[in-house]
Order: structure tokens, then sequence, then C-alpha cells
């Protein structure tokens, strides 16, 4: 299977695995990879010798091309940004800032470099900073989300840039797959369908709060904040909803989400912020990230009656002309 995303980020399949704050680690990372996707190891408040050991790890389960997140926010980013090119990975993705400071650095390092955007405009910025590809990523995904759905955002996006672009946002099966590139799409990323995988380490409790999901589990938090955040309906989610409605300014929301996190990873699925997006309902069982993927392109290319190939060079087409 060939798009410009598997030729460019040097992958079989055009799916890439979502970066998870405190998930995604070198195990799932390199599942993925070995599996033909692109997996990344999600560095936000991960400390420099974490990240070290999570892409060795990953190494040591495949010799193809894996791939780090960079928060543009995180205090240390420039030291992570330093980071990428000693460790010698493939593609970064970025998220939450502009990239502009690193991409001279990592262009030099032969890193592509393929940022997280919501919005055309942005993808279009990220185009003129020398970007490989763009994320377009609608407001279905779990985690930190723009405003726009991904219905709408992918087509604008691929109308703004002539780099290949990766849907995000709402997709966990070959139909969403399948949708993205009909929308011109190249190559799609998928978070929470790999929550579920064997080879992700999230604790159990997680893993069945997104297994028994029904379409209206999910909640977006963090309006006021200016950071605004999808997850699972839970106590702690409702505590946040009650604290913005009785908020009379952002200033009173600072610290809201203190420790939310972390509680959720240590298996609190009540009193943590548990990340998922709106596609949990559809994800119906566990698997392997091999599974994920080869299930994924098995039922796109049945449901489109031709290959995704021939899919993804009518939008090669598309951008030419």
């Amino acid at each position: 299977m060939k798009t410009r995303i598997t030729e460019l980020l040097g992958i079989e399949y055009p799916v890439v695995q979502g970066a998870m704050a405190r998930i995604a680690d070198g195990g799932l990372a390199g599942a993925v990879s070995a599996a033909g996707g692109l997996g990344i190891i999600a560095c936000g408040g991960a400390s420099l010798e974490w990240i070290r050991e999570e892409v060795a790890r990953a190494r040591a389960l495949t010799d193809k091309p894996i791939g780090i997140n960079v928060m543009l926010m995180d205090p240390r980013a420039a030291e992570v940004a330093e980071l990428v090119c000693e460790l010698g990975v493939e593609v970064v993705t970025t998220g939450a800032g502009s990239p502009a400071n690193y991409m001279a650095a990592w262009k030099e390092a032969g890193v592509k470099v393929v940022p997280v955007v919501a919005s055309a405009a942005l993808a279009a910025r990220m185009e003129r900073l020398g970007a490989d590809a763009v994320v377009a990523e609608g407001t279905e995904a779990g985690g930190h989300i723009g405003e726009l759905a991904t219905m709408a955002l992918i087509p604008a996006v691929c109308q703004a840039v002539s780099i290949p672009v990766i849907g995000a946002g709402g997709i966990a099966d070959g139909r969403g797959m399948l949708a993205a590139f009909a929308l011109g799409a190249e190559g799609v990323q998928c978070g929470t369908r790999f929550l579920t995988v064997e080879e992700c380490s999230v604790h159990d409790a997680w893993k069945e709060k997104v297994l028994a999901a029904k379409d209206s589990d999910t909640i977006v938090t963090g309006r006021g904040t200016g950071h605004p955040v999808r997850g699972l309906k839970n106590k702690f989610a409702r505590e946040c909803r009650k604290m913005e409605m009785a908020a009379k300014s952002g200033e009173e929301l600072e610290g809201m989400y203190a420790g939310s996190l972390a509680r959720a990873v240590a298996g609190d699925v009540e009193n943590g912020s548990v990340m998922a997006g709106q596609v949990a309902a559809l994800v119906a069982e566990r698997g392997t990230a091999a599974g994920v993927i080869r299930e994924m392109v098995r039922e796109a290319e049945a449901l489109a009656g031709r290959t995704l190939d021939e899919l993804a060079a009518l939008n090669s087409r598309r951008e030419r002309a």
C-alpha cells in the first residue's frame, strides 16, 4: 500500500498511532511500527532519561521507523527537541505551539516534521515553516482538542496545503479510514483505538471504561481554561464542569487538572482525567496493534471496492490539479 504518507514516513500502512500523554510509550510505539504503521512515543512531561529509555525499548522491538511527539508548551521542549536529533528518530509530531524554533535543526538531521493542526490556517502556516505533512485532528478526538469537526477540517486542510494530510479524530476502523481518504487525507491517526490493545500499558480499569463506553459517554471540560480536553464522563469530569459553570474568571480554574492524569494512569478512573475520543463507543474489543491495523485496512478496502492505493492516487492527482 503506497500513499504519499507511507513513502514520506517509510511505513507499510498509512496508519499513525496517536501520541497519548503518559500512555504512548516505547512498547506501544514499537508494536505499531513493527506492524507496519508509525508508532509515536509521547514525550509531554517526560524526563529526558525516560525518553531515551523508551526510544531504546521501541528500537529493540523493530528496526522500522518510529516517531516521538514534542509538546511545545512543555518547559523542556527545547531539550526534547535537541534530543530528537541525538536519538535519530525518523519522525517528530508536534502540538500545543509552533515548531519554528526547532525546524532547521530537525530538517538538518533528516527528521520528518509532522505538526498536529486544528485549522486550515494553521496547516498553511506549518507548510510555510517547512513541515513535511500535517495531522488534521478534529474535535471528536480524545485529549486536547480544537473546535472544528473532522468532517469539515480534513477537506479544508487538504485544500489549504500541498503537503500530505493525515486525518485524525473519530477514526477507529475501516469505515473511518475510508471516510478520511474520501475527504482527501492520505493517512490516518488513531489514539483511542489503540488504548485497549495488548501492547498498551494503560491501567486495565481505563481499558474497561473505554470498552464499556456508549456514544454519549465523552465530555469536554476546560474550555474556560483555554485548553479544552475530551475524556470519558466520570466524577472528576462532572466536578470540572461544575467549577467551570461557577467560575467568574479563568484564574479561578487554574490547577483544575492538577494530578488528574496521574490518577487515571494509576487506575482511579472516577477521580482522574480518563482521556478518550467520541469513537470510544466503537471500540468493543482488545486485540493487538497488528490486528487493529490489519483489520482497519481490510475493512476500508472491502467497503471501497478498490484498494486504498487507488484512492490515494486519486487524492494525489487532486492535489496536483
